[in-house]
């Protein structure tokens, strides 16, 4: 991810270890996280309405218009 953090949000592409916390097809929001960018892993919102560190790998980032954006942001 960029420093602005162009895409907020990311595809879970795979839940493989942490299958009570992420569905795979399932958009889920970025948090930055310079700390854990430098260690490949990205800050996601997950089921837990919680935020964790996962590994980048198991995401896709998503290029998503400003008005969808602001939507998913609402709630």
């Amino acid at each position: 991810m960029t420093s602005r953090l162009k895409n907020r949000y990311v595809l879970c592409l795979s839940n493989k270890g942490y299958p009570a916390s992420l569905e795979p097809r399932k958009v889920y929001e970025v948090i930055p996280d310079a700390r854990g960018a430098k260690h490949g892993l990205i800050r996601v919102i997950d089921e837990t309405g919680e935020d964790y560190l996962y590994p980048k790998g198991m995401f896709a980032p998503l290029a998503l218009p400003r008005g969808i954006e602001r939507a998913l942001a609402a709630g």
